[in-house]
């Protein structure tokens, strides 16, 4: 499942029609226009005409599984319609919330004390992957569905048009709002319209989705690694409203870093309450020179993120005392370190917003991969004070968990099984899930490479890691830095005693590309860009995300950037994915 190239500009939607009507030999397409939801990517698959499975987009290649969360969407039919649906049939659509239905959420979870949602995408992406389906259906989510991913049996379609129709005669919700075109101001004329209506539809949009509506044309124009050929979303403008800032609280990251935040007299923007936005640090603060009770410019960049742009200047107004970030933890009040623009909390785990944010760190895809340890889990494991560190998430039991809200038997085991499943580890997940600041998956790669045990990198002093690929002096401080600290070693500790194991290797790169360190750019045809990287790391490459002068190859694929040019011009060697496939001994054939 792809993502859309987003533009911003009607001249990049010009460009956007010149490329495909180069592919289509100078013919003009015809379009299909619709609005561009604000929600979460599903796949729902139907056999029979029943609804087999569901899951999210995920990364593109691998969702979650959210089928019997999808079940109790009442606009999502457990039967399609019509006597004769494909014998198969996977559809793809977007989940939301409706704004009424989000302010209602938000106002429930207020009143009981819990942490409220930052805007409706958010409301529908943590409801889809609750543990119990009967969250779920008390969220009262609702699904457009806009495209067929795999068919077998059913009607021929030809056009996007036919498509749509389809869907809606099989029960499957599609946006009354598709319409065709053919030209660039008909396309300018309906985003002008949607963009003048979007507070009134009752749920978010942040922009249109152009496609070309013949699919036989679809499959000329092809798609990149990351987007189709043959689509584009043409996005809004961030909305922008005045409002006052009546206070700034100071926030504390998983690393630390506390973070102020301008707590904002309520204003709608886009159709979403705005109450609060980053003001990211104390250097920032000063730069725009914003003070509590100062009336400031908000947009939601991206129309989801509230920003400050600037504070509006109003001649004779008083105005309060500059904002001082605290000199201690505004959670467990340890004194705060300077680095640069950023203050940090030094206490690490043993600090109760740290603790946190680790947590769900620790859980996290990249991490241990502990499926739903969200964030109300973890909050609500921290609160009740049934996990003070994230090695007592291994000595959990079902009884402690059915005490938490939205808990039953299904679900306690379920997460408990994550949990055990999460004690057997690479040791690359084990570094980054400990959340070393600095050390992100493909540092905690090199690490894990390089000293092949755990017992290893938590002994090593900072020259030795130094020898490390990629890490300089402040690197290998922060890394010595961490394993040194007693509470980092108590935790790891507390971990292999119940039943963690960071499996390494100290087998040394061997391959065609051993000791190679390899980058890849641009779209490539017969594989991933994480498959083509996995497939270079077993024939001993390291693979990295930026092109630098301890790069030994690139690898191009369609469309190369910035790292395609800065690998000429450093002198290395660049080679397309037909002879990436030849070097590591596989065939496009394999791929398919």
């Amino acid at each position: 499942m792809l993502s859309l190239e987003s533009v911003t500009d009607l001249e990049s939607v010009r460009r956007f029609d010149e490329r495909v009507r180069a592919v289509l030999g100078g013919k003009r397409p015809r379009y299909v226009i619709e609005p561009k939801f604000d929600g979460i990517s599903l796949e729902v698959v139907y056999r029979d005409g029943l609804l087999l499975s569901a899951s999210t987009r995920g990364d593109g290649d691998r969702g979650e599984g959210v089928t019997e969360n999808v079940k109790t969407i009442r606009s999502v039919p457990l039967r399609l319609y019509g006597d004769a649906p494909p014998r198969l049939l996977a559809v793809r659509g977007e989940a939301f919330m409706r704004l009424a239905d989000f302010r209602a959420l938000n106002a429930r979870l207020e009143r009981e004390g819990r942490p409220v949602f930052a805007n409706p995408r958010n409301a529908a992406a943590g409801s889809i992957r609750q543990l119990d389906p009967r969250i779920t259906a008390g969220r009262r989510l609702d699904v457009f569905f806009y495209d067929i991913l795999s068919m077998d049996g059913g009607p021929r379609i030809a056009d996007d048009v036919s498509l749509l129709r389809a869907l809606t005669r099989w029960g499957l919700h599609a946006s009354p709002h598709a319409r065709e075109c053919s030209t660039i101001d008909e396309i300018a004329r309906y985003h002008h319209e949607l963009a003048e209506k979007r507070d009134t539809l009752g749920y978010e949009i942040d922009g249109i989705v152009i496609k070309v509506a013949d699919l036989a044309a679809r499959k000329r124009l092809q798609t990149t690694s990351r987007h189709p050929r043959w689509a584009i979303a043409f996005k809004f403008k961030p909305s922008e409203e005045e409002t006052t800032i009546e206070n700034i609280v100071v926030q504390v990251g998983r690393t630390g870093v506390l973070t102020p935040v301008a707590i904002l007299r309520p204003v709608e923007i886009g159709g979403v309450m705005v109450t609060r936005a980053t003001l990211h640090n104390r250097q920032e603060i000063a730069r725009k020179d914003l003070r509590i009770g100062d009336t400031v410019r908000v947009i939601r960049a991206g129309d989801v993120i509230p920003d400050i742009v600037e504070r509006t200047i109003r001649s004779g107004a008083r105005r309060q005392r500059p904002f001082i970030m605290p000199a201690r933890c505004p959670v467990c009040r340890a004194a705060v370190e300077h680095e640069g623009p950023f203050d940090r909390c030094p206490n690490g785990l043993a600090c109760p917003a740290q603790l946190k944010r680790s947590i769900g760190h620790f859980g996290s895809r990249d991490a241990l991969d502990i499926r739903g340890l969200g964030p109300e889990t973890v909050d609500a494991l921290v609160s009740k004070g049934l996990v003070r560190s994230v090695a007592d998430l291994f000595t959990l039991t079902a009884r402690d968990l059915v005490k938490l809200e939205g808990f039953a038997d299904v679900s306690a085991v379920r997460l408990l099984k994550a949990i055990d499943k999460a004690r057997r580890v690479p040791l690359w997940r084990f570094l980054n899930a400990m959340g070393i600041p600095g050390v992100g998956v493909s540092t905690a790669r090199d690490l894990a490479e390089h000293f092949g045990t755990l017992d290893r990198v938590q002994s090593a002093d900072e020259r030795t890691l130094m020898g490390v690929p990629d890490i300089g002096p402040t690197m290998a401080r922060e890394v010595a830095s961490f394993f040194r600290r007693p509470v980092s070693r108590r935790i790891i500790d507390l971990c292999r005693r119940r039943g963690v194991q960071a499996i390494g290797s100290n087998v040394r790169r061997r391959g065609p590309l051993a000791g190679k360190t390899v980058v890849f750019t641009g779209g490539l045809d017969w594989m991933t860009r994480e498959a083509a990287e996995a497939r270079a790391r077993a024939a001993g490459a390291r693979t990295v995300r930026s092109v630098g002068s301890g790069t030994d190859l690139v690898v191009a694929g369609r469309d190369p950037g910035l790292k395609y040019d800065r690998a000429r011009a450093l002198g290395i060697r660049v080679i397309d994915e037909r002879q990436f496939q030849h070097l590591i001994g596989t065939s496009q054939r394999s791929q398919r």
